[in-house]
C-alpha cells in the first residue's frame, strides 16, 4: 500500500513541477508586472488544487486498496475452502477407486486361477479323451452318475454278468415286462472328430462312412451281446456320453438310427437317459405301489379272518362266562339256606334254660358256611 501512494504522490509532484516550469516559462516571456502577479496568483491556486488533488488521490487509493485486499482475502478463502474440498474429494475418490480396483484386482486374480485350474481340467480331459480305455471309463463313471442320481439303489447293477458270461456297463433292474435292460456306454469319438475337422468333401465323405461304420459295430456288438432271451429284455441301450456326437448322428445320419432301432439297440444321450431314468423309476414305482396294494388287499382279507375266528372265540367265553355265573348263583342260594338253617339252630333254647353251645363252640365252624363268609 505504502509504495503504490508514494508512486502516485511523485507522479503529482512531477506534474506539479512541470505546470510550474511552464508557468515560469510563461511568466519569462511575458512583460509586465500586473500579469506576473496573476499568473504567481494562478500558480499558487493551482498548486493547492493539485496537492487536494493528490491527498484525495492518496485517500481513494488507500480504500481501494483495502477493498482490493479484502475482497483479494475473501476470494483467496473461498478458493482455498474450494481447494481443501476439492482435494478431499478427490482423495476420497482416489480411495474408493482404489478399493474398487483392488477388488477387481483380486477377483481377476480369482478368476485367473480358476482358469488355470480350468485348463488343467480341460487338458486332463484332452488326454482321458485321447485314450480309448480312459475314454470308456470316462462313458461309464458319466452313465453311473446318472442311474445312481435317477434310479433306487435296489433297481440297478454296474458291471453285470449275464448268464452267458458277458460283462455289461450297467442291468436296469426293470419288471416284467419289459425286463432286465442292458446299457452299455459307446464314444466314437475318432469318427466324430474326423468328421468336424474334414475340409474337403472328400475327406468328409470318408469321415461320413468311418462314423456310420463304427456307430454300426457299436449297435451289432449291443445287439449280440445284451439281448438275451428269457434273461433280458428284447431291446438294449447304447449310452452316448456327448450331446455333441448325439445331435450329429440324429441330424445327418438318421439311416444309421434307424438300423439301430430295427436291432433293437436305442441310442441315448445324457439328456435323453436322464429322461428315460425317471420315467422308469415312475413306472417301477407304480409298479410296486401295485404290488403293495396287493399285499395290503391279502392282509386285510386275512385279518379279516382272523377277526372273524375271534369274534366265535370272544362268542364261545361269553356262554361260558354266563354258565359261571348261573352257577354262582346257584351256588349263592345254596349257601342262603344254609346260613338260615344255622341259624334255627342257634336261635333253639334248652329246657334248663341255658345256652344251647353254638356249633361253631363245639365243632368248629362248618366247612361249608366257612368257605361262604
Amino acid at each position: 500500500m505504502d509504495t503504490i501512494l508514494l508512486i502516485a504522490i511523485l507522479i503529482g509532484v512531477l506534474g506539479a513541477g512541470a505546470l510550474l516550469a511552464a508557468l515560469f516559462v510563461a511568466t519569462r516571456r511575458n512583460s509586465g508586472g500586473r500579469e506576473s502577479a496573476e499568473l504567481a496568483a494562478r500558480l499558487a491556486q493551482m498548486t493547492e488544487a493539485q496537492a487536494a488533488q493528490q491527498a484525495q488521490l492518496a485517500l481513494t487509493l488507500q480504500a481501494q486498496e483495502r477493498t482490493l485486499a479484502k475482497t483479494v482475502d475473501e476470494r483467496l478463502q473461498l478458493l482455498t475452502g474450494r481447494i481443501d474440498a476439492t482435494l478431499e474429494k478427490t482423495s476420497t475418490t482416489q480411495k474408493t477407486t482404489l478399493e474398487a480396483l483392488q477388488e477387481r484386482l483380486i477377483r481377476i486374480d480369482t478368476a485367473q486361477k480358476n482358469l488355470t485350474e480350468l485348463s488343467s481340467q480341460v487338458v486332463g480331459l484332452q488326454e482321458i479323451l485321447s485314450n480309448k480305455q480312459a475314454r470308456g471309463a470316462f462313458g461309464e463313471v458319466q452313465l453311473q452318475d446318472l442311474v445312481e442320481s435317477a434310479m433306487p439303489p435296489d433297481s440297478y447293477t454296474f458291471q453285470a454278468t449275464l448268464r452267458d458270461g458277458k460283462r455289461a456297463d450297467c442291468l436296469l433292474n426293470l419288471p416284467n415286462p419289459p425286463g432286465p435292460i442292458v446299457v452299455d456306454a459307446k464314444f466314437p469319438l475318432e469318427a466324430w472328430r474326423a468328421l468336424q475337422s474334414a475340409e474337403t468333401d472328400t475327406a468328409k465323405k470318408e469321415a461320413e462312412r468311418a462314423f456310420r461304420r463304427d456307430v454300426a459295430l457299436h449297435v451289432k456288438a449291443i445287439a449280440e451281446k445284451y439281448i438275451i432271451p428269457g434273461e433280458t429284455a428284447d431291446a438294449a441301450l447304447m449310452f452316448l456320453p456327448s450331446e455333441a456326437v448325439y445331435a450329429e448322428l440324429h441330424a445327418h445320419f438318421g439311416d444309421t438310427v434307424d438300423a439301430a432301432h430295427r436291432a433293437k439297440v436305442f441310442i441315448v444321450s445324457p439328456t435323453t437317459l436322464w429322461a428315460l431314468l425317471n420315467t422308469m423309476r415312475a413306472v417301477m414305482k407304480d409298479v410296486r405301489m401295485k404290488e403293495a396294494a396287493g399285499i395290503i388287499q391279502t392282509e386285510v382279507l386275512t385279518m379279516l379272518q382272523d377277526v372273524d375266528r375271534l369274534d366265535k372265540r370272544v362268542d364261545h367265553l361269553e356262554k361260558h362266562f354266563q354258565l359261571a355265573e348261573k352257577d354262582i348263583k346257584d351256588i349263592r342260594t345254596s349257601t342262603d339256606k344254609v346260613k338260615k338253617r344255622g341259624d334255627k339252630i342257634h336261635d333253639i333254647q334248652l329246657d334248663d334254660g341255658t345256652e344251647t353251645p353254638s356249633v361253631e363252640d363245639t365243632i368248629g365252624e362248618p366247612p361249608l358256611l366257612r368257605s361262604v363268609d
